[in-house]
């Protein structure tokens, strides 16, 4: 019997951030997912999250108020007719941005279901099977910690089992790369050669500075160099990789396949890092891995390691997910029966779906109507 989708409900949890986190460009005061819920007439759920930080009553207006009464009576396993629905319906109010954080949150949550209603997970929906465990990285170390603070947690993250490490770049703004160089070469001197560190500058620098900040560091074996220039200065991207031999990683804050086609074509990338839960969802992201594997590049979505665990699971060119510190105890707390991380390793649950199940004491409690 075939299910029609008969509840849409959608959450803001979120906490406040204390301790002075800040990147090269900006403050961290708060963190939270925007939850979704998509129940059929035979009771079946499925759930979709994106961000709640800066906008997130929008994006929760814009589901219910013009997304849910499309949705309704619709069959959930048509995943690309609904998400091609959406995208004509709301592309003249935004092709990127909140709009997209709503779709694929609603997406998600389709995939979801879809993986429940068949009774497999995603990742097997995806062709997967073959890799029970993905390598995932610790990422933290804001510009904002002092050069001990930012060591004593590197090290940390090392002794919890990483074997890959991310810190920010960009103090001052990305006005002081020399004190950037010195924080790098602390960082290693205290890992040591065996551990691989990435670096994100979160859009603060021209091509040129970053390049030769880039430049200045290559003895320290550097991964990746993660968004050294403004994410939509694609040929700053460009320029950037033609003057370093160290990995470009860029792709967060892009959407759909047209931005992620956009990098590969103006060879701007090495590691593509889009987001599922903003770029347009599982329909997306399968798109988007695809244009990955043709340009023969690396997939390593940002973010949101519990939810792009199916699509890493399922595809070849995933080398690793990112892990953030930050999100650690809101994700426990809105989450029931986390994947294991071991050693580096996130475990692929072979649950139905995406293999996550919310704890709705936590959601409704801190729910923000």
């Amino acid at each position: 019997m075939l299910h029609k989708i008969k509840k849409i409900d959608v959450h803001l949890v979120s906490e406040p951030v204390a301790g002075g986190f800040a990147d090269s460009t900006r403050k961290v005061e708060s963190i939270g997912f925007l939850l979704v819920r998509v129940t059929t007439d035979q009771g079946l759920e499925g759930i979709g999250v994106t961000y709640h930080e800066v906008g997130g009553e929008a994006t929760r207006e814009l589901i219910q108020r013009n997304m849910a009464p499309r949705l309704l009576g619709r069959d959930p396993l048509q995943t690309e007719a609904i998400w091609n629905d959406f995208f004509q319906y709301l592309r003249g109010v935004g092709r990127k941005g909140l709009m997209f954080c709503a779709l694929s949150a609603v997406d998600i949550a389709l995939w979801d279901l879809k993986g429940k209603i068949v009774g497999l997970p995603v990742h097997r929906l995806l062709g997967g099977g073959d890799r029970p465990k993905v390598a995932v990285y610790a990422s933290g170390g804001w510009t904002s910690f002092s050069d001990d603070r930012l060591v004593d947690e590197m090290k940390g993250m090392v002794a919890r089992g990483f074997r890959a490490i991310k810190f920010k770049v960009g103090v001052d703004g990305g006005a002081n790369p020399r004190r950037d160089a010195q924080r790098v070469r602390k960082v290693r001197e205290a890992v040591g050669p065996d551990i691989d560190i990435l670096l994100d500058a979160n859009n603060c620098f021209d091509a040129a500075s970053a390049a030769k900040l880039a430049n200045s560091i290559r003895e320290y074996d550097i991964l990746l160099f993660e968004e050294p220039v403004f994410a939509d200065d694609i040929p700053g991207l460009a320029r950037f990789r033609r003057g370093t031999d160290i990995p470009l990683a860029t792709g967060e804050h892009e959407y759909t396949k047209f931005g992620v086609r956009d990098l590969l074509t103006a060879e701007a990338a090495d590691y593509v890092q889009a987001d599922g839960t903003r770029a347009g969802g599982y329909t997306e992201m399968v798109k988007i891995a695809a244009l990955t594997q043709a340009w023969n590049v690396k997939l390593a979505p940002h973010a949101m390691d519990n939810v792009h665990l199916a699509l890493a699971a399922a595809t070849p060119n995933v080398p690793f997910l990112e892990h953030l510190l930050l999100f650690e105890n809101i994700t426990a707390h809105t989450f029931k029966n986390l994947p294991a991380v071991r050693e580096g390793l996130m475990a692929v649950p072979e649950r139905p779906g995406l293999g996550l199940e919310l704890n709705m004491d936590f959601v409704r409690d801190h729910d923000e109507k």
